[in-house]
């Protein structure tokens, strides 16, 4: 008897375990649910087709369009099995990629989706939203700019400013740092004017009040705070220049100089789990009014005045590095060297050293005092050239530092002011600052959002619907990983426990609080062979590491890969 025996291998990787994560976290429901498409289409759904692409993004960390039907046709049965569907590379193909785009470009139905599925996070993953996290980033190009369109020149906080870029607004959920509310605006924008629409996005998603809304120094503007307050939030962020004057702060330090206003010693658990002072701070009271649709409101704000320990220590620093710059500088100037320029005009002279004292930010620290002397010296003729007098001019500075100056300046230094209409049983002066500090995790979403994983940049796309669509699902990508992380640290603090094994170069190493792109990183190398033997067609999956399967249980998706191992009936 003849028998036909083949035999097929593809990569598995993380694949089956972000495509069931996605499922949890329907995305792909929601998606088909909020994007309808048109009725002759065929093959895969939209939200098959966005859930199945957003795994190979964060799996290979590349969004190109181009790459997906060669990857998906490469693992075709693998597909097959965890959508329990037939799975082609025709239905990746860039026009069917470019149609989730589009869709997801949709701003109406964008919010609406987006509202759906944080009622689901928060339910699936009984979550208790109390904080929000508010800013801004930007994502640049080699674009087109037209007038009124997405791609404008603004202020990049790529460092690309001779670039197009777009602005994206994230609210994210604190502690997790898993957006809420995603934004993609006009790179020119300016950031004061997107927080109300942001809040109201979260409003919308969360259908929650009472929740803290914390931000920089942007979000502290009187309108911006007057709304929070009004919708029945509350809100920390420092004051900027702005909104308080130097002058006003130097009436809150007053008391400090003279010894009426004590500080408070504000600490947190150091390295070694004892108390660690950070800062020292006191607070004031101040009535703050405004109007907020048409209706005038007032209402009772607390200031925290708060001097960080390391914001004083870097701000001297700066400070004595900027005086012994221009000190050098000054110097310099009567230096007399192989062609250089000697200056022989006080005038001169003075207009160069003030322009060193005024760059240098040390106008009234350091005192330059210019001198000039004449000297005639008598010339005999000679020849035919009758006798001259040469004026000769040789000019001196003397710089001196003013010490008392110094000392008052540096005793400035590192002073900050916040502002929060949350009473102080709920938000002590000490937790305040602590709150505040955490700012790094939204700043940490958008590392992910720019980094290798996502790597928003560098973006091929020209129609302005699909940048916003690619930067919408790089957003749920951000969730992905966000919950991900989040349910596996949480299973971990419940049980006290520590992984072992993610790092190759150190498997003792016990982490409590790993990452998500670690936890990934674990089911690289993984194999799914296929035989088909006649009219019998089995998979054979590489054996699952006991850290492997640990990793599953503790996402609560321990049969992810269990679809991987079952017989199946149709050849290939």
């Amino acid at each position: 008897m003849n028998e036909m025996l083949t035999v097929y291998s593809e990569r598995v990787d993380d694949m089956p375990l972000l495509i069931a994560h996605e499922e949890r976290m329907g995305i792909r429901g929601l998606v088909d649910q909020h994007f309808p498409v048109h009725g002759n289409r065929t093959g895969l759904s939209l939200g098959w087709t966005a859930s199945v692409w957003l795994a190979f993004i964060l799996s290979q960390g590349d969004h190109r369009l181009s790459h997906v039907r060669g990857q998906v046709e490469q693992r075709s049965r693998m597909l097959g099995q965890c959508t329990e569907q037939a799975v082609e590379g025709l239905d990746f193909t860039d026009d069917r990629l470019a149609d989730v785009l589009t869709a997801l470009g949709d701003d109406e139905r964008w919010q609406d989706f987006e509202a759906d599925l944080d009622q689901s996070h928060l339910r699936v993953y009984d979550l208790s939203p109390e904080r929000v996290r508010v800013d801004s980033t930007t994502t640049s190009g080699y674009w087109t700019v037209t007038e009124g369109g997405l791609m404008q020149f603004g202020h990049s906080k790529d460092r690309r400013p001779d670039l197009p870029q777009v602005k994206v607004m994230i609210s994210s959920l604190d502690p997790l740092g898993m957006p809420v509310a995603t934004q993609v605006l006009a790179g020119h924008r300016a950031d004061d004017q997107l927080y109300i629409p942001a809040m109201e996005q979260v409003r919308r998603g969360l259908g929650r009040s009472a929740l803290l809304y914390i931000g920089d120094t942007k979000m502290s503007a009187l309108g911006t705070r007057a709304f929070v307050h009004a919708g029945g939030d509350t809100y920390l962020c420092p004051l900027s220049l702005t909104q308080l004057s130097a002058k006003q702060l130097a009436s809150y330090l007053a008391p400090v100089w003279t010894g009426e206003q004590p500080l408070t010693p504000i600490c947190r658990p150091g390295d070694d789990g004892e108390p660690e002072e950070i800062a020292q701070g006191f607070e004031l009271r101040q009535t703050m009014s405004a109007e907020v649709g048409g209706q005038a409101i007032t209402w009772n704000e607390r200031r925290l005045v708060i001097r960080s320990h390391s914001m004083v220590e870097r701000a001297t620093e700066n400070l004595h590095r900027h005086l012994n710059k221009a000190q050098e500088e000054l110097a310099a100037l009567l230096e007399h060297k192989r062609g250089k320029r000697k200056i022989r005009e006080l005038s001169e002279l003075r207009e160069k050293a003030e322009a060193i004292l005024a760059r240098h930010k040390v106008a009234d620290l350091i005192q330059v005092d210019l001198d000039e002397s004449v000297q005639l010296h008598e010339m005999k003729p000679y020849n035919s050239r009758p006798a001259q007098v040469r004026r000769d001019v040789e000019l001196s500075m003397q710089v001196t530092v003013r010490q008392e100056a110094v000392e008052a300046r540096e005793r400035e230094l590192g002073w900050r002011v916040y502002a929060t209409n949350q009473p102080p049983e709920q938000l002590s002066l000490e937790q305040a600052v602590i709150a505040y500090r955490h700012e790094y995790r939204i700043e940490q979403g958008f590392r992910r959002l720019k980094g290798q994983q996502l790597s928003v940049s560098p973006m091929y796309l020209r129609d302005e619907a699909r940048v916003k669509g690619l930067v919408r699902l790089l957003s749920l990508g951000l969730r992905v990983l966000t919950l991900l992380e989040f349910g596996v640290r949480q299973r971990l603090a419940q049980e006290e426990e520590s992984l072992r094994g993610l790092y190759a170069s150190s498997l003792t190493k016990a982490i409590a609080r790993p990452t998500a792109e670690r936890l990934l990183e674990a089911f690289k190398g993984l194999t799914l062979t296929i035989i088909h033997l006649n009219n019998q067609t089995l998979s054979h999956l590489t054996p699952l590491s006991e850290l492997q399967q640990r990793i599953l249980t503790l996402a609560n998706l321990p049969e992810a890969y269990t679809v991987l191992t079952t017989a199946i009936s149709e050849p290939p």
